[in-house]
């Protein structure tokens, strides 16, 4: 569906500015009149990391005359091989501040406006209405939710992506012309069902691809110009090199955007979406270890079985000595069960501890009552024990 354009020309374009964006003036679609609409147009992109690089970027490329950065975090080396708008001497730098300084690089003429901070829910509201149009370049669902949540509140539309390993997905939720993220999602998965970027990777350059049908919708948007995915998500699979839509219908019993909505306020988005199932905090209360405890019962020979619930790759990477693989999978398969020895301890970790924690509870509940996991997973061994190893 074609949408009016979502903000109202600038008064005017300098000489300057005419001759940066003459390939889009000599487009009948963009011309004078869509280049002003991007000038006056104002742009929040939740994120400056993978998502957010090539949005950011391009979206000051293409003149757009405000953009705010929320972000709270600093750049990583591990972050270089896909979030393209820091660099090596970035390392350790605000990422705010990196991408500041990046997209004046590109574009002098578009303001920056940094929040450096966690989005939440007392903060979003007055962030987001500060803006024509939110991007949202998040990859955790307790976020989603709540950018998502906010914008049906305030009536704004969003662009939203997503990334995984080889694949991508994008689309344009706005409640008042179509389906919001819960019509698509009306529930988040069960937690730890779904792994990070951290926990799984993700190619580099899906980031690009990705970002770049964001920013083309945020400019369709914007200029009032195409169709935009309302209604549509567009689903990318880089190894197969295709790409597919499935309609998204708006559901009249959403909790948010339905006719008779029960969500009609900011809720906590934390406990929404279980950053750790009930079952797993459960399991791990009073039977958490730390990675130095762990290094005394190894060198003390007690009598333990340690073993590694993540996957073959990361495995390859990183490992804590004597540690044995057990993808957590085959634990939820109940696979692995029948292999585990009754007459030692068990010692469960993961990457950082979450999924550790929900192997945990299966064992608990298998009868395996003095099993334990390590609070902090390998990236607490690496850090507390042996720090020359590598993290990813």
């Amino acid at each position: 569906m074609s949408l009016p354009p979502l903000v109202e020309p600038a008064a005017e374009l300098t000489v300057d500015e005419v001759r940066r964006y003459s390939r889009h003036l000599i487009i009948p679609d963009v011309g004078m009149d869509g280049q002003k609409r991007l000038k006056n147009a104002k742009v929040l992109c939740v994120g400056a990391g993978g998502l957010g690089s090539p949005a950011l970027m391009y979206l000051a490329a293409a003149g757009v005359g405000t953009l705010g950065i929320i972000e709270f975090d600093e750049v990583d080396e591990s972050n270089l091989q896909r979030q393209i708008i820091h660099s090596q001497a970035d390392i350790g730098r605000s990422k705010a501040e990196s991408a500041r300084d990046t997209v004046k690089g590109i574009n002098p003429y578009t303001d920056v406006i940094l929040h450096e901070m966690r989005l939440e829910a007392d903060n979003v509201m007055d962030i987001f209405s500060q803006y024509d149009l939110i991007v949202d370049g998040t990859d955790n669902f307790a976020t989603r939710y709540l950018v998502n949540d906010a914008c049906v509140l305030l009536n704004k539309p969003y662009v939203w992506g997503s990334i995984y390993r080889f694949d991508g997905q994008a689309s344009v939720f706005w409640s008042e012309h179509g389906p919001c993220y819960r019509c698509l999602y009306p529930e988040p998965p069960p937690p730890g069902m779904v792994p990070s970027c951290a926990e799984g990777g993700v190619l580099g350059v899906l980031c690009a691809s990705v970002g770049s049908i964001q920013v083309t919708e945020a400019i369709k948007l914007l200029a009032g110009v195409g169709d935009p995915l309302v209604g549509r998500l567009m689903i990318y699979d880089a190894l197969e090199m295709q790409y597919r839509q499935v309609k998204v219908r708006k559901d009249p019993d959403c909790a948010i955007c339905g006719e008779n909505p029960t969500v009609t306020e900011l809720i906590d988005y934390e406990a929404f979406c279980g950053v750790v199932s009930d079952e797993a905090q459960e399991a791990a209360a009073g039977s958490t270890i730390t990675p130095k405890q762990l290094k005394e019962w190894i060198d003390d020979d007690e009598s333990i079985e340690i073993i590694d619930v993540r996957e073959p790759n990361e495995y390859e990477i990183v490992s804590i000595p004597g540690a044995r693989l057990v993808p957590k999978n085959e634990f939820l398969m109940g696979t692995a069960l029948q292999d585990l020895p009754q007459d030692k301890k068990i010692v469960l970790h993961c990457k950082t501890g979450v999924r550790s924690a929900e192997v945990l509870a299966v064992l608990k509940s298998a009868g395996f009552s003095d099993a334990v996991h390590v609070g902090g997973g390998v990236i607490g061994w690496v850090n507390q024990i042996e720090p020359d190893k590598p993290v990813y």
